[in-house]
């Protein structure tokens, strides 16, 4: 009876605490859309969210601020699942997408884009508005994302030659990631100044490149991989035991870590390729999540998604505010806020020890 009160009292507790995240993100959203170089009052900011203020107010809420959020919300959510899925698949905390050179292969997609192709750079040269109008908006991202799951495709490749082993996952990342950056500096090296300055540029978090269509795919394929997580915490709930004791609970662990490797990899190389690289926020927030409420995946995940959505928000809002009239790249924010609260928990560690 006393163990039974036990899981009960945990599961009251892990409710509450996913409900709270969940009212901290909703709170956080709602201030979000308050924030900007606008200089809007409260008041004009929820005329304009009914429609009833002026066009340029309604136009800057419905056509920028809201897209933004919901790109922050669904982008945020996404990665730090991303991480999670990662760090339990390699047993290693320091698991993520920049660590499987997901992020750089995103990186040199976009340079090859910016510079060769998307905006003409090859021909254009330093006429800023020769690239203007010839940039295809939807081409980077999606050089982006082709060379990320190319990227992802060989690591797990090369993985599957040597039995899957975690460790050799992240030693073929580093090895793949490397490859990317060296060819990212060579094409940079022979840009010209506009194409490597909008190269650099891209590097930048930046959600306010968010559109409503953008949002939508980014939904879908985060809402889908989050989903298909949450079917298999079971499975991952085994995992952490070993992969001895998976295999004796009917676990197929090669196919398990292939399946879920992949399928973080490309809710990562989405995001990335639209909004560019936002560190950190795989590494931390399902690090917090588990240190705080377990490592049960039926609640981690969605802890850790929460949580990956809250402070996404909290950067592009403190992005907005600092910039003095533009936003500061929210990926230096993500990194700024989470690599001192990532250092603290590591010192805080009783031993070395969790």
């Amino acid at each position: 009876m006393r163990v039974r009160s036990d899981l009960t009292k945990n599961r009251r507790r892990n409710a509450a605490a996913i409900g709270l995240l969940a009212l901290a993100v909703l709170a956080a959203a709602f201030v979000c859309l308050f924030v900007g170089s606008s200089r809007m009052t409260a008041a004009e900011c929820f005329a304009a969210l009914m429609k009833r203020g002026s066009a340029a107010q309604v136009r800057i809420l419905w056509n920028i601020r809201i897209p933004r959020v919901l790109a922050a919300l669904i982008a945020g959510a996404g990665l730090s699942a991303a991480g999670l899925v990662m760090q339990t698949d390699l047993n290693n905390p320091m698991a993520s997408p920049s660590t499987l050179g997901v992020s750089n292969a995103a990186v040199f997609g976009a340079n090859l884009s910016i510079i060769a192709f998307a905006g003409g750079f090859l021909s254009t040269g330093n006429n800023l508005s020769s690239y203007t109008v010839g940039m295809n908006p939807y081409a980077t991202s999606l050089m982006a994302f082709f060379f990320s799951t190319l990227s992802i495709l060989l690591i797990l490749g090369l993985c599957r030659l040597r039995a899957f082993q975690p460790g050799v996952v992240v030693l073929a990342g580093i090895a793949v990631g490397s490859v990317w950056t060296a060819a990212t500096t060579i094409l940079q090296f022979y840009a010209t100044d506009v194409g490597l300055s909008a190269a650099v540029i891209w590097t930048f978090g930046d959600l306010g490149r968010a559109t409503y269509r953008t949002d939508l795919i980014m939904a879908v394929v985060v809402g889908l991989g989050i989903a298909a997580f949450a079917v298999l915490s079971w499975r991952f709930n085994a995992l952490l035991s070993g992969d001895a004791a998976a295999r004796s609970m009917g676990v197929n662990v090669d196919l398990l870590r292939f399946v879920t490797m992949l399928l973080a990899s490309i809710i990562t190389a989405v995001c990335v390729s639209f909004l560019g690289i936002i560190g950190f926020v795989g590494i931390i927030c399902p690090h917090v999540s588990k240190r705080l409420l377990g490592q049960d995946h039926r609640v981690s995940l969605p802890a850790s998604a929460l949580s990956g959505s809250l402070l996404l928000l909290l950067a592009d809002t403190l992005s907005r505010s600092l910039g003095n009239g533009s936003a500061l790249p929210v990926g230096a924010i993500t990194s700024l806020l989470g690599a001192p609260f990532f250092l603290g928990i590591l010192l805080g560690r009783k031993g070395g020890h969790d």
